[in-house]
């Protein structure tokens, strides 16, 4: 069992709804990780999530594409990310580490080696949003080979013969983009997430953890999409909180405890 499936498997016996944060690799600083994962550990976060800092981030926000060119500009590049992924496990980190990254950088690597290196480095998964699932098959494969999961994302606009595709092919969970659209923080839930959840519930069953993430900046709307879902992914809030505060770990930990605390109840 992938340590996703047992993660999610463990959280659902305990009627428990998972906690995965996003953090941009590189940023603020470029060895920043290692300190805010410690601190996401700390605040209650059951995985991770760990943005691979591209260019051109068709699917992200202003908050998040700003934290990306900070990264690139401290150097950090696709290998320095599988460097500082692997050291997180060098130091102990037993959550699941899920690799979120555009597909150019990928595909210069070249998705066997790409696979490879990212099974090496430690990491259960990763997700691509510009990857449309009917042009994933090499790359899934691949990641398959090597006990990675590819992470598949559906949007409110998905129609039904790409989530029986998805049904399928997923393996980990799903990735359930709450609104159409780039990332970004919002307080409360958008209004069309309870029917696209139920829509790809009823698609792919119960046996495939869903979680939801695009927009989901409070603890508030974090507990509207954990009642709907198996887990929650918040992106956007948590990087604006860390490029705002004077110590980016401190900050981490208390707004995931925050998110916890509203998950939890």
């Amino acid at each position: 069992m992938s340590r996703i499936k047992a993660t999610f498997a463990t959280l659902r016996a305990s009627n428990c709804t998972a906690l995965m944060p996003y953090l941009t690799i590189g940023y603020p600083e470029r060895e920043s990780l290692a300190a805010l994962v410690d601190a996401a550990v700390a605040g209650g976060a059951d995985l991770l999530e760990l943005g691979l800092p591209f260019s051109d981030p068709l699917a992200d926000g202003p908050t998040v594409q700003a934290s990306t060119q900070r990264a690139l500009a401290n150097g950090i590049t696709l290998r320095e990310c599988l460097a500082q992924t692997k050291g997180l496990r060098e130091r102990g980190v037993v959550l699941p580490l899920v690799l979120m990254g555009y597909y150019n950088p990928i595909y210069q690597m070249g998705v066997e080696a790409f696979a490879a290196a990212a099974a090496e480095a430690g990491a259960d998964g990763v997700i691509v949003p510009d990857l449309p699932p009917e042009e994933a098959v090499a790359l899934d494969e691949a990641l398959a080979q090597h006990g990675l999961d590819y992470i598949y994302m559906l949007a409110p606009t998905s129609d039904e013969s790409r989530l029986r595709l998805v049904a399928e092919r997923a393996r980990g969970f799903i990735y359930l983009v709450a609104l159409v659209g780039i990332t970004g923080a919002r307080t409360t839930l958008a209004d069309e997430a309870a029917s696209f959840v139920a829509r790809v519930r009823a698609a792919v069953g119960d046996e495939i953890p869903l979680a939801i993430g695009f927009g989901i900046g409070s603890a508030q709307a974090a507990a509207e999409a954990g009642a709907l879902a198996d887990g929650v992914i918040v992106g956007t809030a948590l990087i604006k909180r860390i490029g705002d505060a004077a110590t980016a770990a401190a900050e981490a930990e208390q707004f995931i405890a925050e998110l916890r605390a509203g998950l939890d109840g």
